[in-house]
This record gives C-alpha cells, structure tokens and sequence, in this order.
C-alpha cells in the first residue's frame, strides 16, 4: 500500500514538474522570438474639411459614412465680398478620397477659414498602433513581420509588418506637466509603433482594439 502510495506521489510530483516545465518553455520561447501586446488598435490619418476663405456656409452635402473622393466639391459659401479671380475658394472640396466619419457643422452657420467641418478617413490606408514598452523597443526594426488580430473579427488573423518605430515615448507628449516634488513612482514607459497591413481586405473601424505578434526572429 505504502509502494503505491509513494507511487501516485511520484507521479503527480512528475506531472508537475513537466506542467511547470511546459509553461516556462511557452513563456521562454515566446519572450526569445516574439515581442506581444494587447495595447493596440486600429488607426489612421485624420484629414480635415476646412474652407480657405470665411463666410456663410450655403451649401455642405457632406454627411457622416458618404463615400467621397479627392478634390469632389461638397459645398459653397457665401461669395458677397469675394473678388471674381476668388470666387473658385468659396468651394469645399474633398481633401482626399475616403469616408466622412464625423460631420462639426451644418449649412446656414458662419465659418472661419481654416476651421474643421468634417473628418476624413481613408480606409484602404488604416494601420495598426501598438504601444510597446520600452524595455523591448530595442528589439524591434522596421520591416519585421506581425501577427495581428481584431476584436471587431474574433478567430480571424491579419498579417503585417513594422512601418514605424516611435522616436518618443507616449508621455513625451502628455498634456500633464511632470510632478517636482513629493513622491516617484517609475513607471514603465511605452513607445508608439506603426504597423501596416499586408493586405486590408476587411471593414474595419478606426479605433477599435488589436493584439499584435512582432516577430523579432
């Protein structure tokens, strides 16, 4: 009884190393060729519709999920004032070709040159944002392969590769003066990198989360 009993606790003693075993293999094999995050998210380039003169706006066809494409004209303003060679800056063009995604004013409100009426995105240029620590930075380059995955797509993968590697930290660019006095807490920094997709061949909205598997080997 006691052979088997020393038996079963042999065993168990067994299938535990090889359990512990397994793990730090898993978490060594992936720490030695991988650089992981689930900081991440859908991004892109923000372009504004603004006017090149002041007035009243007359006209502004522009609506949020409309499909536009560049230099298209999608309003007017009030041209009382303007000389006739100005008249074409009176005009609201499209900036780029892309989707409308936020609408800031409407037709009848008096706008300002170079203010904001609209936002573009181009969505056949989105990309991937991820912020990485500082401490694995150094093992990155551009050009290494990633594996991505959207929430928005659950079970589906996305492939691409490192475009950009920040040359600040995210708090470099925080609002918020550092403390000089009291207490320091160190916290570890983070570093935006860009990555762009091999192929964009789904619907995907700006904003929405993303893990990523750079590659480093």
């Amino acid at each position: 009884m006691k052979e088997k009993r020393k038996t079963i606790i042999l065993l168990i003693l067994c299938a535990m190393l090889i359990t512990l075993g397994g793990v730090g293999f898993y978490y060594w094999y992936n720490n030695e060729n991988f650089v992981s995050t689930e900081d991440a998210k859908v991004d892109g380039d923000f372009i504004s519709i603004t006017p090149q003169v002041s007035g009243k706006l007359l006209e502004f066809n522009a609506k949020e999920g409309d499909k536009d494409v560049k230099d298209q004209i999608l309003g007017r303003l009030d041209t009382n004032g303007l000389a006739d060679a100005n008249i074409d800056s009176a005009l609201l063009r499209a900036p780029t070709n892309g989707i409308i995604i936020k609408k800031e004013t409407e037709e009848g409100q008096y706008v300002s040159a170079g203010s904001t009426l609209a936002v573009m995105i181009d969505p056949e240029k989105l990309y991937i944002t991820a912020n990485i620590e500082e401490i694995k930075v150094e093992k990155l380059h551009e050009g290494q392969s990633v594996d991505i995955k959207i929430d928005q797509f659950e079970g589906k993968s996305f492939k691409g590769k490192v475009e950009y590697i920040g040359k600040a930290s995210n708090s470099a660019f925080s609002l918020l003066p550092s403390s000089s006095g009291g207490t320091f807490t160190k916290v570890v920094q983070k570093v935006p990198v860009k990555i762009e997709f091999e192929k964009n061949d789904a619907n995907l909205l700006p904003g929405t989360n993303a893990g990523i598997k750079i590659h480093i080997k």
